[in-house]
């Protein structure tokens, strides 16, 4: 029977790391946690995970004195006094402290100021790795790392709204041009770009951060708006024409604008079909980013929205996948 790897990391904390820590290092203070890459950590793990990389483990995290202290012999002995194996699997552990790992995962120095431009350059993917999993326990402020980058500060996240409502707008009315053209491949391809668009737009909303690709859909379905727009955004992906394809996206916006409404950001706002010239196609806009605008107070977060609002740096996925190179994306926002 399938246990979830967070529950059998669990059991091999409780059962095996902290009576080694207890009986070797009594009274050095210490967190403990699953965190990082892998499925377990999402709470999306099940049977084909566990054929690689799929273990009970535990990140073990000392306080920045005792890891320079203590940390060789700390290592030393989870090395000599854990089991090799736990439920019949391989077990996996390691030792850091809270800033070293926020270095390792994100090249994120969290005993400093937050700058918008650092949130900006920041993975979702790697926020959501470090805010999700499950802490077994914390006595050196594990937690309140994972609160501080919980979401996005109130001023990055409208901006980065407005960022997501432009991507999705300039875009509509190419589904219709591509197709009348006779390309329903290109339109379907940028259909399915905007849907992408979208489902992030829900993400931003309800203030969760997206995971990457594999994880994607599945943690869509999981927000209090999946169960709804589902069914909406896969009408977008099986249109077979470009005007049913426009219909389903501007319904998906009109879902997407009620959303925004119930956020109580701005007044309330209504779709308006605007048809492009004397063409035959037609989008739906709420003029939204304009409302939003204004909201901002943060003079770094006003001096980014001015310009034309990119987002965030994750469709740069292959530059910002390792976090050393998170310095080359800082130099954007300067």
């Amino acid at each position: 029977m399938f246990v979830p790897g967070a529950e059998l990391s669990r059991r091999f904390y409780d059962e095996a790391v902290q009576p080694v820590l207890s009986a070797t290092f009594p009274g050095v203070p210490h967190s403990a946690a699953l965190l990082g890459r892998g499925s377990e950590v999402l709470g999306f793990d099940d049977e084909m995970s566990t054929d690689h990389d799929w273990k009970p483990r535990a990140l073990i995290f000392l306080a920045e004195e005792d890891e320079r202290r203590l940390g060789a012999e700390v290592r030393a002995a989870l090395q000599r006094d854990l089991p090799a194996t736990s439920a019949g699997r391989p077990t996996g552990h390691a030792v850091h402290t809270v800033r070293g790992y926020l270095r390792q995962q994100l090249e994120l120095d969290i005993d400093h100021d937050i700058e918008p431009r650092d949130w900006l350059t920041l993975p979702e993917h790697g926020l959501r790795a470090f805010t999700s999993g499950v802490v077994f326990h914390d006595e050196v402020d594990l937690q309140t790392a994972r609160d501080r980058l919980a979401h996005y500060p109130h001023d990055v996240w409208l901006y980065l709204l407005i960022a997501g409502w432009w991507r999705v707008h300039p875009e509509m009315n190419l589904v219709g041009r591509a197709g009348a053209a006779g390309d329903e491949l290109g339109s379907s391809l940028i259909g399915s770009r905007l849907v992408g668009d979208l489902m992030r737009l829900a993400f931003l909303m309800e203030r969760q951060y997206a995971p990457y690709s594999k994880w994607f859909g599945t943690a869509f379905s999981r927000l209090e708006c999946g169960s709804e727009l589902t069914p909406v955004l896969w009408n977008v992906g099986r249109a077979a024409t470009w005007p049913d394809r426009e219909a389903a996206l501007m319904t998906a916006y009109e879902r997407l604008t009620a959303m925004h409404n119930a956020l109580g950001l701005t007044a309330p706002v209504t779709t308006e079909v605007v048809q492009l010239w004397d063409r035959p196609f037609k989008v739906a806009w709420a003029g939204i980013p304009d409302l939003l605008l204004p909201l901002i107070q943060d003079p770094a977060v006003v001096s980014i929205a001015q310009r034309w609002p990119v987002g965030p740096v994750d469709q740069f996925r292959e530059l910002i996948w390792a976090p050393q190179n998170r310095h080359l994306l800082l130099r954007l926002f300067d």
